[in-house]
């Protein structure tokens, strides 16, 4: 049996990190405690693919409470600062995110705050989307059209949005496309 640890490539870069190290590494790229350290105990992994696809199906099999969590690490869009305490490579990996709505007319800035507000008001947390290459007109688009679907519906959505999320900061920080 081939010592994982050897592997080259992106995935060695997980694999070879301490579990403590792996767990705040996987943290920074998901805000859910439980889902850092399923996935962290499950190493080590042969390829991005099958991180990827582990990684998924923990997230999927998680309850509301752990998403929730994972949503609290993240900033509002048009904002800078997330609810709960979040790594360094988070924040950054946010700011990189959200550079859509960065820009952004101060009427705009507006809609998506006052949006935020409506939204977090209607579902009881905050309004999840992977930001990345969108503008904040889109967001804003996304924001309000999402609040037309029903409290669970929205969890599952948020959900998808939040595994989206995840899965490029995965991919960031093994420096693969």
């Amino acid at each position: 049996m081939p010592d994982f640890k050897d592997l080259e490539g992106p995935i060695a870069k997980l694999n070879r990190l301490g579990a403590d190290e792996a767990r705040a590494a996987l943290l920074d790229c998901c805000g859910s405690t439980r889902w850092a350290a399923e996935v962290a105990a499950l190493r080590p992994f042969w390829d991005v693919g099958q991180l990827l696809s582990i990684a998924g199906r923990i997230w999927r099999e998680l309850g509301r409470e752990d998403w929730l969590e994972a949503f609290r690490a993240h900033p509002k869009i048009g904002e800078s600062k997330p609810a709960a305490e979040a790594g360094e490579a988070a924040r950054r990996w946010s700011e990189g995110e959200q550079s859509g709505a960065r820009d952004a007319a101060a009427e705009t800035l507006a809609a998506l705050a006052e949006g935020n507000r409506e939204y977090e008001e209607r579902f009881g947390f905050i309004f999840i989307v992977r930001a990345a290459g969108r503008t904040a007109e889109e967001m804003l688009g996304l924001l309000r059209a999402r609040l037309g679907n029903d409290p669970e519906t929205e969890l599952r959505v948020a959900a998808e949005e939040q595994w989206r999320i995840t899965e490029l900061r995965l991919k960031k920080f093994l420096n693969v496309k």
